[in-house]
């Protein structure tokens, strides 16, 4: 994993040989949060994206309080190395990562490769839940230079910001609202947004949901004119949980400090009054 700008992987190998390792907490975070009881791995602690990571009355983050609050709680302080890994490729994990790293933790590592690959290796899995003891966790006031807001990528259209649109071919080009299967979050209108480039999130990952080399992710990127120029880049899905594994391959693997995540996504920018929205594909 040498060839990648920072060491942020681990692979499912060295994961295994260090479960008893009190220094690690292993989280899973699922698009499915079932998942997690019917198998995870010895010792992982499972969080559910949509009740455990979101506030339960606005569309937003915890604020850093609460956020303290949730991984303190369950055993997880500043001075841990937290291992993420999930289903669909790690989508609600690199979401969590990226999360960790808008508060301030920066001791985080991503595996490479989903809770599938764990399975499919017949590596340990456990329906025990994990006891820790509670303990402190500090989260920092939000850094905004990795998550972008509605009033910044409107104000991209007229920039050299290059917008990354990381969905499905069908729901860039409006087709689909979303996609089958996926979680429905009312998005009144489909297409995208004006000038972005379409690069859906899998393209970056193998049959096995580990990431492809640097060469080729950069490869992948350049073809579509996001890396040209040194330009600031915003990603931005449905709800931002694709985006947030795109950022952490441009951001992380690749090295480009100046990326960042539209969270709000499609489900805010497709419900706004009056902002340019294209259909094509």
């Amino acid at each position: 994993m040498a060839d990648y700008a920072k060491d942020v992987l681990v692979d499912t190998e060295w994961l295994e040989a260090h479960l008893d390792d009190d220094s690690i907490r292993v989280v899973e975070v699922d698009e499915n949060p079932a998942l997690y009881a019917e198998a995870h791995i010895p010792g992982a602690i499972g969080f559910d994206w949509k009740t455990d990571l979101q506030d339960q009355v606005k569309r937003d983050f915890l604020d850093p309080r609460e956020f303290g609050e949730l991984f303190g709680s369950r055993g997880i302080s500043n001075d841990h190395t937290i291992v993420l890994y999930g289903d669909r490729n790690n989508w609600f994990a690199a979401y969590t990562y990226w999360y960790l790293k808008y508060y301030g933790h920066d001791n985080v590592k991503l595996v490479n490769g989903p809770r599938e690959k764990w399975i499919a290796e017949q590596r340990p899995t456990t329906t025990d839940l994990p006891s820790y003891e509670p303990t402190s966790f500090n989260a920092t006031p939000g850094d905004d230079s990795i998550r972008a807001k509605r009033d910044e990528v409107y104000a991209a259209l007229d920039s050299d910001t290059r917008l990354v649109d990381v969905r499905s071919p069908g729901e860039y080009s409006g087709e689909l609202i979303a996609m089958p299967g996926y979680e429905q979050e009312g998005a009144q209108r489909g297409g995208h947004i004006p000038g972005a480039a379409s690069v859906p999130w899998a393209q970056a990952v193998q049959e096995d949901g580990t990431f492809k080399s640097a060469d080729e992710l950069s490869a992948l990127y350049s073809s579509k004119d996001v890396l040209s120029n040194g330009n600031p880049i915003i990603a931005y899905c449905r709800i931002g949980e694709r985006s947030a594994h795109t950022w952490f391959v441009l951001h992380e693997l690749l090295g480009r400090d100046d990326v960042k995540n539209y969270d709000g996504s499609w489900t805010e920018w497709g419900n706004l009054v009056d902002v340019p929205i294209e259909k094509s594909v």
